[in-house]
């Protein structure tokens, strides 16, 4: 049978495979046509599973993959295990045995039900298993007390176990449960301090319980789809309205419920009133003083703006690399000093540490006034994708991909090192690829090819006072908003820098020529080190609006001296 493991010895030998084991390699990506008719032909090559210096692995879109063997018990070193988008009926229960697991994604398959032995994973941070046939989660998912985002959509779950709703998950900030059959949601959802995304839109909800309110970092929520008995929340969850809904909720809905305590409370005595008056006094000093280290960012809406930036993503992403948040920003002052190669550490620190050294999501930064609008987020077929990538000429991203390729063997070699680092390590996630993702401009250059490259046509100059801004991500729509948040956050840090340090601007070899010529003495001073992220609408192939950001509920920041105006 197609997937079923056969006798070792006899199997033809795969080069993939063969080429990981001799190079002693970290990352291998099985994927595609090729890989898959191999599949049908005489199944999943066991020996992948003595591949045990392994920390990604990757096997997807084979439809001939039906199971994967026990043998995946060797890999102890994996942190990524990615089955997607195969015909895949079981997980088998010795995945239990990859105590460093960080990320299993095992969605697009035909699954029914997931082994109990997921609860050993106590290193688990993200979880997958959308698109399946599963009925009910495993017990024990308090265990897994590092996991952060679990997308559970478009299955058959009827209810949440109830220790999905443990204190333990104190890390637990995204659920996505849409197209499910689930009746209720508890109120001990209140238990999940850290949650920021919650999807329970097309299912069978007939309440909202009013605990949801107590969730103090709920920036998102979506039950549409679902017959509420309260006509008026329903009306409200139809239109998205995050915040309302909350404070609706928080008041007990039509006067019940926590409404009645929420009244109780307000009874103060006006011994009550006069100690919280003086302590408002006393704050005061101290609000004069942090104004002193305020940061502010003022938020631009597309209704206010003359000319609204639009990108348009095409359907064909989604099997690539689906998601991304876009914005404009304008105010930063890169010319003094090492303004410039502070922003740029400060991106690169986010990649290797939020972004999950790229894993997770990719940051892309580029000059605003050097793009023509509207932009397309594409996907292109390797050979027909050219870009000129920063400091080099242009080539196709075949060549591109080829040259890299190269000096990551050359780079290997001279450090005898056993796996390859920095962007060379993310070639193979490309592997199979029938297209790859690029954002183009209205002149139909490419100006980004993710998560690899940015042009050289659009890079960051000492010039640079208004920059576009692109988060890209294959893991979730929420990780490209809250490193797009960190990242504006960041940038606010640093103009304030700058603008209290008062550098002179002079070149570090980092600008470019032009940018400095043309700048005139006292050009680099600053009024004011304020922010105005401007709003960029993605919408799809029909212009429908997809996403925007930031929006209401982005850019809800806890650090304290920062303001956002919106």
């Amino acid at each position: 049978m197609a997937g079923m493991s056969g006798a070792g010895e006899t199997m033809e030998k795969w080069p993939e495979i063969e080429k990981a084991a001799s190079e002693k390699r970290r990352e291998l990506v099985l994927q595609g046509p090729n890989i898959d008719k191999k599949i049908r032909k005489g199944g999943l090559n066991t020996s992948i599973y003595s591949l045990t210096l392994l920390n990604y692995l990757e096997i997807s879109q084979c439809p001939s993959l039906l199971e994967i063997h026990q043998g995946i018990e060797n890999l102890t070193n994996l942190q990524s295990l990615i089955l997607c988008r195969n015909k895949l009926s079981t997980i088998p229960k010795a995945v239990g045995s990859l105590k460093s697991l960080k990320v299993l994604d095992v969605s697009v398959n035909e699954l029914e039900a997931l082994p109990n032995e997921l609860s050993q994973l106590g290193e688990l941070n993200t979880l997958n298993v959308s698109c399946n046939k599963i009925e009910g989660l495993p017990d024990g998912l308090s265990r897994c007390t590092k996991l952060s985002t679990i997308n559970i959509s478009k299955n058959g779950i009827t209810r949440f176990p109830e220790d999905l709703y443990s204190a333990h998950l104190e890390l637990l900030s995204t659920i996505i449960a849409s197209e499910n059959s689930i009746e209720e949601l508890s109120g001990d959802i209140s238990n999940l301090s850290a949650l920021k995304n919650l999807d329970l839109s097309n299912n069978k909800l007939t309440e909202i319980p009013f605990d949801l309110a107590d969730c103090a970092k709920l920036k998102e929520i979506n039950f549409r789809g679902n017959k509420l008995k309260d006509k008026r929340l329903e009306k409200m969850v139809n239109g998205c309205q995050t915040k309302s809904i909350l404070d609706y909720l928080r008041a007990g809905g039509r006067g019940k419920g926590k409404g009645n305590q929420h009244n109780e409370s307000e009874k103060e005595t006006s011994k009550e009133k006069d100690k919280k008056k003086r302590a408002k006094k006393n704050k005061k000093d101290e609000d004069e003083v942090e104004e002193v280290n305020r940061m502010v960012v003022k938020v631009l809406h597309v209704s206010d703006s003359a000319t609204a930036f639009t990108m348009k993503v095409v359907p064909e992403v989604k099997d690539v690399r689906p998601y991304i948040v876009c914005c404009v920003v304008k105010g930063m002052n890169l010319k003094p000093g090492n303004a410039l190669k502070r922003f740029l550490l400060a991106q690169i620190k986010l990649h290797d540490e939020m972004c999950g050294k790229r894993t997770l999501a990719t940051i892309a930064t580029h000059d605003l006034q050097l793009l023509h609008w509207p932009l397309l987020y594409d996907a292109r077929p390797p050979k027909l994708l050219k870009i000129i990538p920063l400091s080099r000429k242009e080539m196709n991203a075949v060549d591109l991909m080829r040259m890299l390729q190269f000096e990551a063997e050359e780079q290997r070699k001279q450090r005898k090192r056993q796996n390859v680092s920095g962007l060379h390590k993310y070639l193979q996630l490309l592997d199979g690829k029938e297209n790859y993702p690029c954002v183009v401009d209205a002149q139909d250059h490419v100006i980004s090819f993710p998560p690899i490259t940015n042009s050289d046509k659009t890079k960051m100059r000492k010039s640079t006072a208004e920059l576009f801004v692109e988060v890209t991500s294959s893991t979730s729509l929420q990780i490209c908003k809250d490193v797009m948040d960190a990242l504006i956050v960041k940038m606010a840090e640093l103009n304030k820098f700058t603008f209290d340090h008062k550098e002179e601007a002079h070149s570090d070899g980092e600008s470019d020529p032009a940018s400095e010529t043309a700048a005139e003495p006292g050009s680099s001073e600053m009024t004011s080190s304020e922010l105005v992220v401007q709003q960029v609408r993605i919408v799809d192939a029909d212009g429908n609006l997809k996403v925007v950001y930031p929006s209401k509920t982005d850019l809800a920041s806890d650090v304290t001296n920062l303001t956002v105006v919106r």
